[in-house]
């Protein structure tokens, strides 16, 4: 048992790890005290002592599966049958190679069952570089040759093998061969496993820090039905933030504008009354102008989801415009403005969903709705209004009015129709996406916070 574990030391050190001769003292007194057929307390014995901290538990994992494990899986196999002589032909034959080098030593010794000179070959090619003069400028190209020249190498005695194998069909029963191949077949992927490995240390203890920024933008890309209700309180704030700086670069665009232009006329008549000493400059004034927003929301089953922040966006554009005339749709329509002008908007989205006099539980019809907009409510629309339909466009199969949303579009002057819907699904079932896309200026997808702020943005600035 001390020969293995010092073979099992020298294989570490041969790999970068940091072993004292102490600490292999203290491992092998150690291991007095425990059951060594007890594989996870011999593992625990050898990973306390070696791996001293949690950069290094990665390593040592590794290596102690390749050579306790992975090197010695199938050594039982060439104990009781005639694979043993055909290995030790093998492996003469790769020892025995003209002009072997180094590297091929190293594989030949790795497929033996001693992985220390592979492991040298692996350390010194990952310190290349390491020992130029300061002032020499380091690349990278040094490591990646090595490793390609091994990776070359490991090549060419996998087909040695596999050539082996296929000209000794009549003298090699197949079970042999079969077992011979799988045999060295596993070893050689484990040099490839361990040539590509990355050897930067073990950073699971490492705590990363998202910002907030990083965080927003995750959460903004998740769609409305997979939103936790600590997210969607989140949402609200962040939505609440986005419609105060919308507030804001409005309130200075306007300001800005109602000064005018500089009216010539007007500045030196007034300057004249103190011979030009102070000089107070005259604009023309200028009529404020906001636009004007007319939106219909789906509030049915299959948006239910996606419900309550369209509302909430509803809510938002108040601020930003003249006038706004927010409706709420199933199968009948009912407009809601006074509520969002009256309520704090969580309170008016409550009161929206609730006291509203719209039946939720009736199968979605958007050409009743089209239907009773054009009886009661077509004059609201003009050519300085924008007209905006939050829905998915799931008619139940009932008669989808296209002639009056073409109507609607010719009064106003831009359509919008937002979908919470994925863009994969919008021509299926009984949709009538494909009838209404002819009628609108403009489709997009809302079906998340960054789709839905990217418009209110769009549709403000």
């Amino acid at each position: 048992m001390v020969n293995l574990v010092q073979k099992f030391v020298s294989c570490c050190r041969a790999a970068g790890a940091r072993i004292s001769t102490s600490e292999v003292l203290d491992c092998i007194t150690q291991l007095e005290m425990i059951d060594l057929l007890e594989e996870p307390q011999f593992r625990a014995t050898l990973r306390s002592n070696f791996a001293k901290s949690r950069r290094e538990q990665k390593k040592f994992d590794d290596l102690y599966a390749l050579f306790f494990h992975e090197l010695h899986q199938d050594a039982r196999m060439f104990q009781a049958d005639s694979s043993s002589s055909y290995s030790k032909e093998i492996l003469e034959m790769l020892n025995s190679v003209e002009d072997q080098g180094q590297i091929n030593q190293a594989i030949a010794d790795f497929l033996s069952g001693d992985p220390l000179a592979f492991l040298n070959e692996l350390d010194r090619i990952q310190s290349e570089g390491e020992a130029l003069p300061q002032g020499f400028v380091r690349f990278n190209l040094g490591p990646l040759a090595g490793r390609l020249e091994i990776m070359i190498q490991l090549n060419a005695v996998r087909d040695m093998i596999m050539q082996y194998l296929h000209d000794n069909r009549g003298r090699i029963l197949w079970e042999a061969r079969r077992a011979l191949r799988t045999h060295f077949e596993k070893r050689l992927d484990s040099a490839f496993r361990m040539l590509i490995r990355d050897s930067r240390p073990y950073s699971e203890d490492v705590l990363q820090v998202k910002s907030y920024e990083q965080h927003l933008n995750q959460l903004g890309q998740k769609p409305f039905a997979n939103l936790t209700p600590k997210e969607v309180e989140e949402m609200r704030e962040v939505i609440d933030q986005l419609v105060r700086k919308l507030k804001d670069i409005v309130s200075r665009r306007y300001a800005s504008r109602e000064r005018g232009v500089l009216d010539v006329k007007r500045t030196l008549h007034r300057a004249a009354r103190y011979h030009g000493v102070p000089l107070e400059i005259q604009f023309r004034s200028r009529t404020r102008r906001k636009g004007k927003v007319v939106t219909l929301c789906d509030v049915s089953s299959s948006v239910w989801s996606a419900a309550r922040f369209m509302l909430n966006m509803l809510y938002s554009l108040q601020e930003c415009f003249t006038q706004v005339r927010s409706f709420i749709f199933v199968a009948g329509l009912a407009e809601v403005t006074e509520t969002f002008e009256r309520n704090e908007i969580n309170q008016a989205i409550e009161k929206v969903l609730k006291e509203t006099d719209i039946h939720y539980n009736a199968s979605t019809d958007y050409g009743e709705t089209f239907r009773h907009f054009k009886r009661a409510y077509l004059d609201v629309l003009n050519k300085k209004t924008t007209l905006i339909i939050i829905g998915d466009g799931r008619s139940n199969y009932f008669n989808p009015e296209e002639e009056i949303l073409e109507e609607m579009r010719e009064k106003c002057r831009r359509l919008i129709w937002l979908n919470p819907e994925p863009e994969q699904v919008w021509y299926t079932g009984d949709s009538e996406m494909r009838t209404y896309e002819a009628y609108c200026h403009e489709i997009r997808p809302c079906r998340n916070l960054n789709q839905l702020v990217d418009f209110i943005e769009d549709l403000v600035l």
